[in-house]
């Protein structure tokens, strides 16, 4: 069993760092390469470049909960629920896009 995960190719988990701006401020991410295509695969079924998305999603996250302790992890599982098979309806793909224009 182990051993499927243990194959994997070692890329899918190198750390990758990507500078993004966030609430008008340059920052650094850094997440396992297998993360970031994921961010960009749901940035783009959302109409928004990947650093875009995550501008968005911090905002958003703030807006709602007032904090965010850790935002990395919070990508990884926003990744998660992606994975789960969460995907925006038709109509907030919409807003999202009138939004972002």
């Amino acid at each position: 069993m182990c051993r499927v995960f243990a194959r994997q190719d070692p890329e899918g988990y190198r750390q990758i760092n990507r500078s993004v701006r966030i609430a008008g401020h340059s920052t650094s991410i850094q997440l396992e390469a297998a993360f970031w295509t994921l961010l960009d695969e749901i940035a783009e079924n959302q109409g928004l470049s990947t650093p875009k998305f995550i501008s968005k999603l911090y905002d958003e996250a703030l807006e709602i909960n007032g904090e965010i302790p850790n935002f990395a992890s919070m990508l990884r599982t926003t990744c998660l629920l992606y994975l789960r098979g969460y995907r925006p309806s038709h109509d907030e793909r919409l807003q999202l896009n009138r939004e972002a224009a």
